[in-house]
């Protein structure tokens, strides 16, 4: 059903498209005025650039070389104003051309967040959580590197050039012919420098996708890794991480070294031709000025690094606009769960609900739901039961509207529920999953989650029902405790109560329990039920429970099997029936009998092999309570 996506680990080889680049360039469009500004800066910071060499020129020929003090104190101030004007306007591009970076990643990600929460949980079932964050964050980085500073570089290194050229063609023609022919030849040799060199970083971010992945896997699995001795092959396999991204990394370094001394070579032939060409013309009436000589050459000097920027960020757009298309096919993902045009909003959803003949498929020809029927009433409470992929979340999810029906359909309070709007349906909804989820902040802030208009009096309340405020009290901070990344701070029977108050001040109008119990110990399990049992009062519930125990005052229970009702009754009809759940319920009653049994009989053996303590002796006292042995306190032995 999933499909295997590298991300991270993509390839920037795709040629140009024209589209993509389109509409990346779109994305300054509401932002004109300051792309304007800033292009219009740049222009002009690389126009005086070139003037500046010029006016050396000037300097040389007409004043010191003539002695003129006057002349060269006037080109001095024109110089310094220059300079000033210069100065102020390099400011302004680096202001704007910041700044709309910032407003382009700001933009796209707004974008892609608000898209995110619109897709349907299909899209995250296929795509994995890595590549959505990629696209999100490293992705949107290098388009808004190129809409603001990659087209800066280009427009500064392309008036450059142009600028140097037409002072060179002032200066002497026939020079600037011989330029002309070289300039070609640096930039066909620093695309190819630039390509391998991008080849080797490539190399170098994908083993490092690699290497963050095994970090995370270290932190996070460091029980497993020391509980099995993993530390010394665990190191030897990062070791190889490393060694790859050194080898890419060195190969990148020998390149980069090697690119700038080849364009120099290349840029030395063209001084070395234009010094003969001078000397050859010497006598003649277009022999070159010092001061024309210092600046053609200056002006030759003055192209190496604009082309070198040309082939920095034309090998760096190949990546931006791969990073582009990752990114529109995200926002061009259609959800597959949409509101109808005239879908529209309900005040509440008390009242029965009805699957009428529905059928459901993940994948063609694989039905999980077949000719499903059910009628529940306004305020009964509807146990789950059945083997893994039976079907249980399934029904769930539809009735949450996270998935639609692929026939026959499904009607709450005498609405087709796809009449509604999706957040008609899901506000109303209140859901404690087995693998409870808190986001980083306070146990307050969490509750809260569920309604957030709730006053501080409400959530104390809401917590009270759930039976979360005890242990939330014997905090050291209370309500205003943080519960870390995920809750990691809290116990899992600890955030399930908080997952349960949340849902008790959401106040919701149809409640779905998923497995909540099955990784609580017992004492927490009741204080869930007792919860539960509080919210149920007031809603239309649905409860998944592979502990039986906790479903047995459930108005009806559903055994779910192959994607059908096999049974269907209280738990009182079902085991007089004597079929599937009288067989799962036994069992497990069984199971729990047979375990404390085994606890009661260890416990006699291990006291009838205990010699008698000396008086002065402490001895481990223990105690039976529900069937279970406790392990006491030491005293003395009287």
């Amino acid at each position: 059903m999933s499909e295997h996506i590298e991300f991270e680990e993509e390839e920037f080889d795709s040629s140009f498209n024209g589209q993509t680049i389109r509409r990346l360039l779109s994305l300054l469009k509401p932002y004109t005025v300051w792309v304007l500004g800033f292009l219009s800066t740049v222009m002009l910071v690389s126009g005086l650039d070139s003037y500046f060499t010029y006016l050396s020129a000037l300097m040389v020929d007409d004043a010191i070389a003539t002695g003129n003090f006057a002349h060269l104190i006037e080109i001095v101030e024109r110089y310094a104003a220059l300079i000033v004007v210069q100065a102020v306007a390099v400011f302004i591009f680096i202001y704007l051309a910041g700044i709309l970076g910032e407003r382009i990643r700001y933009d796209l990600r707004k974008k892609l967040f608000n898209h995110l929460q619109e897709l349907s949980l299909t899209y995250y079932n296929r795509m994995p959580v890595g590549w959505i964050i990629s696209r999100v964050t490293s992705d949107t980085d290098r388009v808004a590197e190129l809409v603001t500073w990659g087209l800066l570089d280009v427009t500064w290194s392309t008036f450059n050039i142009l600028t140097a050229l037409f002072f060179m063609w002032q200066i002497s023609w026939q020079l600037t012919l011989i330029v002309m022919v070289i300039v070609p030849i640096i930039i066909v040799v620093a695309t190819l420098f630039q390509r391998k060199i991008i080849v080797q970083y490539r190399e170098v971010r994908k083993v490092n996708s690699k290497i963050t992945g095994a970090y995370n896997e270290t932190i996070t699995g460091v029980r497993v890794i020391k509980a099995l001795d993993r530390e010394e092959a665990n190191l030897k396999e990062f070791g190889n991480l490393t060694g790859e991204m050194y080898r890419a990394g060195y190969r990148a370094a020998w390149y980069s070294a090697l690119f700038l001394p080849t364009v120099q070579l290349i840029s030395s032939l063209a001084i070395v031709s234009i010094v003969a060409y001078a000397g050859v013309t010497v006598d003649g009436s277009s022999a070159l000025s010092v001061g024309g000589m210092y600046a053609f050459i200056s002006y030759v000097l003055f192209m190496i690094w604009p082309v070198q920027e040309m082939a920095r960020v034309f090998a760096e757009m190949q990546q931006a606009v791969a990073s582009g298309e990752r990114i529109f096919s995200l926002i061009d993902a259609v959800p597959d769960i949409v509101d109808k045009p005239n879908a529209y909003d309900v005040e509440h959803l008390r009242g029965d609900i009805v699957f009428d003949n529905v059928h459901f498929q993940y994948e063609e020809g694989k039905p999980i739901l077949s000719d499903f029927n059910l009628h529940v009433r306004q305020g009964e409470t509807i146990a789950l039961v059945g083997p893994t992929g039976g079907g249980k979340s399934t029904i769930v999810n539809l009735l949450c509207r996270f998935f639609e029906p692929t026939g026959g359909r499904i009607v709450i309070n005498g609405h087709d529920y796809t009449d509604l709007t999706q957040h008609a349906i899901q506000s109303r909804i209140g859901m404690v999953l087995q693998t409870p989820h808190l986001f980083s902040g306070t146990i307050r802030e969490n509750i809260r989650y569920g309604r957030l208009d709730a006053s501080d009096e409400e959530v104390e309340a809401a917590a009270e029902l759930a039976g979360a405020h005890a242990f939330i009290t014997k905090l050291e901070k209370g309500y205003e405790e943080q519960v870390g990344e995920g809750g990691v701070l809290l116990s899992t029977g600890q955030k399930q109560l908080l997952s349960l108050a949340r849902a008790v001040l959401a106040q919701p109008d149809i409640f779905i329990m998923d497995e909540a119990t099955a990784s609580v110990d017992t004492l927490t399990e009741s204080l869930i039920q007792h919860g539960m049992d509080n919210l149920m009062k007031q809603s239309t519930s649905f409860v998944i429970a592979h502990r039986l125990s906790t479903i047995r005052n459930a108005t009806r229970i559903l055994v779910i099997e192959d994607g059908r009702i096999k049974e269907m009754g209280t738990h009182r009809e079902l085991l007089k029936l004597g079929g599937h759940y009288h067989r799962l319920y036994t069992q497990q009653f069984r199971k729990e009998v047979v375990g404390q049994v085994d606890d009661i009989a260890a416990l006699f053996e291990e006291v009838a092999t205990v010699e008698e303590p000396a008086a002065d002796e402490p001895i481990a006292v223990r105690s039976i309570t529900n069937g279970k042995v406790q392990q006491g306190e030491l005293v003395a032995a009287d």
